[in-house]
């Protein structure tokens, strides 16, 4: 495995375009399944999960293609076959296969997704989901195998409003018989990416962008050429680079709007922004301020993705400020690795920290333990005083694409070992 190695203290300017959504991308690929013909999706980003789902299609029998971030794929062979193997014990969105292979073939056998330690992340939304539009569950320790005669539309109350949860059950009863609404659904911005595809392939769903959907099943999907949206989440992170380092960037390919609860805590720690219909603009911050508190909590409320870079922003804020994370209860961990570099916090509670700041952070040897953990260590090493190699970048390229070489378009010291 490689490893990043970063000399911080250089300030970062200069323009940059993100890329499109893993979170969109990975649900709208599985979605393919259910069309008729060849869907050409537009603004994929390169990244370890995508080939990961690229390469579990190919063993259904599918024909892929990945080509400078558009992905070619034409179900006509995929078969019915269990989704095992290693590819999907490593990745948590292989869970979004259950729908649409559910949908098609009224049975589905997959292992147990693995991906992020972030905790206890059960598939019982999911279940509770399809089994309301009417598969059947078999029991096995090792796999999750549903079975349907005939999915029916339903109205259906999710037990959380779960991002993936949600898009299994679009996904599936948008093949169902008759209508399903579903109810307490997420509407992040990747779910909104999702059935906007779907409905150009001929779905039938409204209430796009509300924590309740309407969705009318319909017996056939025709492919189509779709771009996925713009990553949210890729330029949260580059808008705290920029603002940790006294940077001037333009970050641009994204709706602001997206990030409203993100963009009010950046207002609230001082940093100097504006925005546009399409871009966001960080100018150059001397002074961070504490924040009262930082609660993750569904979308539109402030991302737990954004929550641990977010807290390297809160290291070099003025006073003490309250990080309470509501999702994951190991989604912590990353503050130990801070610790190593300089920073100060005090844990409450698997949920809750609170970080104590100025804190002038030092390079040294540190790791990454999840995909925003890593994203966090390499804004921690941006700010720091001398060089810090970042271990395990493995979950790092799982979510963001060629970062090393982003970051060095704006002045950025690293590079890739």
């Amino acid at each position: 495995m490689g490893k990043f190695v970063i000399n911080g203290g250089k300030k970062l300017n200069g323009e940059i375009r993100v890329g499109g959504s893993k979170n969109a991308s990975l649900p709208i690929i599985c979605a393919s399944l259910l069309c008729k013909g060849q869907s050409i999706i537009k603004n994929v980003p390169d990244i370890s999960d995508i080939h990961s789902l690229l390469k579990i299609l190919e063993h259904l029998g599918c024909s892929v293609k990945f080509q400078k971030n558009t992905v070619t794929i034409n179900p006509e062979k995929l078969k019915s076959a269990d989704i095992n193997g290693e590819l999907v014990c490593r990745m948590r969105a292989s869970i979004l296969l259950l729908g649409p292979m559910l949908a098609r073939f009224k049975k589905v056998s997959m292992s147990y997704p693995g991906g992020c330690v972030l905790g206890k992340r059960p598939v019982d939304a999911h279940i509770t989901a399809l089994k309301e539009l009417g598969c059947k569950v078999v029991d096995d320790k090792q796999h999750i195998i549903l079975v349907a005669a005939q999915l029916n539309g339903a109205d259906i109350t999710m037990p959380e409003i779960s991002v993936t949860a949600t898009e299994n059950a679009i996904m599936a009863a948008a093949f169902a018989k008759g209508k399903t609404v579903i109810r307490l659904a997420a509407c992040e911005p990747h779910v909104q990416d999702l059935c906007g595809f779907l409905n150009k392939c001929g779905a039938k769903i409204k209430g796009v962008g509300t924590h309740e959907l309407h969705i009318e099943g319909v017996k056939s999907l025709k492919a189509c050429t779709y771009s996925v949206t713009g990553d949210y989440l890729e330029a949260g992170t580059y808008a705290i680079a920029a603002a940790l380092t006294g940077g001037d960037v333009k970050i641009t390919g994204i709706d602001p709007h997206d990030l409203d609860s993100f963009l009010q805590a950046l207002k609230e720690a001082g940093v100097n922004f504006e925005t546009n219909k399409s871009f966001i603009h960080i100018r150059p911050t001397k002074n961070i301020q504490a924040v009262a508190k930082i609660r993750t909590a569904v979308y539109p409320s402030f991302p737990t993705d954004l929550q641990a870079p977010f807290a390297v922003l809160l290291t070099q804020a003025k006073g003490e400020s309250k990080i309470y994370e509501t999702l994951f209860e190991g989604r912590l961990n990353y503050l130990f690795e801070l610790e190593k570099m300089g920073a100060r916090f005090e844990i409450i509670n698997p949920h809750q920290a609170i970080i104590k700041g100025p804190r002038k952070l030092k390079g040294v040897p540190i790791s990454s333990w999840d995909i925003r953990a890593g994203a966090a260590m390499i804004l921690a090493a941006l700010c720091a005083d001398g060089k810090t190699e970042i271990n395990n970048i493995e979950f790092i390229d799982r979510g963001y694409e060629n970062i090393e070489d982003k970051l060095q378009s704006l002045g950025a010291d690293i590079k890739r070992i």
